[in-house]
């Protein structure tokens, strides 16, 4: 039940393509692609100093 299959995964970029067009799907990507990879930039510099507080109360 969790997981998409080829039909259902077909259907949702149907409607993404029909929403948005064609011209303007780069750009969304685009825009997905450096949102995600700030957030994982954040969570990495985020991590020590997570374990250095964790070492501090101990």
């Amino acid at each position: 039940m969790g997981r998409l299959g080829l039909t259902e995964i077909l259907v949702i970029v149907g409607i993404v393509i029909l929403l948005f067009g064609g011209k303007k799907i780069p750009e969304l990507m685009k825009g997905l692609g450096s949102g995600i990879k700030e957030f994982k930039n954040a969570a990495k510099d985020d991590q020590p100093a997570a374990k250095k507080q964790d070492e501090e109360t101990k």
